[in-house]
């Protein structure tokens, strides 16, 4: 049994040639939806988006050679086309959809991300963007991405459990914020000693826990955790009106936060209870 557009002469001969019965269905949508297959609705699948609950700056080298930890990055589905200069990895995004269009690849999605991860920084490149970009973006469901020194992972985790995807994607909110400014460094000033690197590893640690055991506490925890690394490791990468706000609306009244990204962005809430005015994300799985 199959719909018309999954039909072909050559599954007719098959089960001609194996005296088997093949019933062919209509695709009849309901009175007022748009007609759909299966092929088509390939044709419009688009790349998707990544957040980054936990590590963030894990995947430099010159970050976990002082201490390793993971990155932990979650994939969603393209519902919304979110800032530029956001911390969603649309820049490696953007280069993804040069290579291969709007359809994700086929095959070991590790090594299109090693390619994706090549495509985005050729030799001479003066900055080497992480590799958890590349991965969060090809990898679906939620990864623990663990670096020792280089700029790939020593080890993938990946949870791609339905019900677990679909926690987090009722517990995950995104509030905007404005995106980081042209011009913006947020590495002029570094403090990476081992007790500040080995802090931000342990935040990581305790917010994929909090994803495996689907527990809203620990993932909170987590991922504010990891923003307070940040502002003891670089400084600049939250600024004065980022911090008040974090402090006065999120980290009072929510489990947990973290910013998308450097300077801005958007914040990621991990809350049980709906935000007003919120963005909801659906997590790929």
């Amino acid at each position: 049994m199959v719909n018309s557009d999954g039909y072909n002469e050559g599954k007719k001969r098959l089960c001609e040639a194996n005296n088997v019965e093949l019933i062919v269905l209509e695709r009849i949508p309901e009175e007022g939806l748009p007609a759909r297959s299966s092929s088509q609705s390939k044709k419009e699948i688009k790349f998707p988006y990544r957040l980054c609950l936990a590590g963030g700056w894990m995947d430099q080298p010159w970050v976990s050679k002082v201490h390793s930890g993971p990155c932990v990055v979650v994939q969603i589905w393209p519902d919304i086309d979110f800032n530029d200069r956001s911390g969603m990895a649309t820049s490696s995004r953007k280069i993804a959809r040069e290579l291969w269009g709007d359809k994700i690849p086929e095959g070991d999605q590790v090594r299109n991300a090693k390619l994706l991860f090549g495509a985005e920084n050729p030799p001479g490149s003066e900055y080497i963007s992480g590799s958890q970009d590349q991965l969060g973006i090809l990898l679906p469901g939620a990864n623990r991405l663990d670096y020792d020194g280089k700029f790939w992972p020593c080890h993938i985790e990946s949870m791609v459990d339905p019900d677990t995807c679909e926690w987090l994607s009722k517990v995950l909110h995104l509030i905007p914020l404005a995106p980081r400014p042209e011009g913006y460094d947020p590495l002029l000033e570094k403090h990476l000693s081992i007790e500040n690197v080995a802090e931000l590893a342990d935040s990581c640690h305790l917010c994929w826990e909090g994803i495996v055991e689907k527990d809203i506490k620990k993932l909170g925890e987590g991922m504010k955790g990891t923003f307070l690394s940040w502002k003891k490791m670089l400084p600049y990468t939250v600024p004065d009106w980022v911090w008040e706000e974090m402090n006065t609306k999120w980290f009072s009244n929510y489990p947990g936060a973290i910013t998308s990204g450097s300077g801005g962005g958007y914040v990621i809430v991990a809350s049980e209870e709906e935000i007003p005015g919120a963005l909801k994300i659906k997590v790929k799985y």
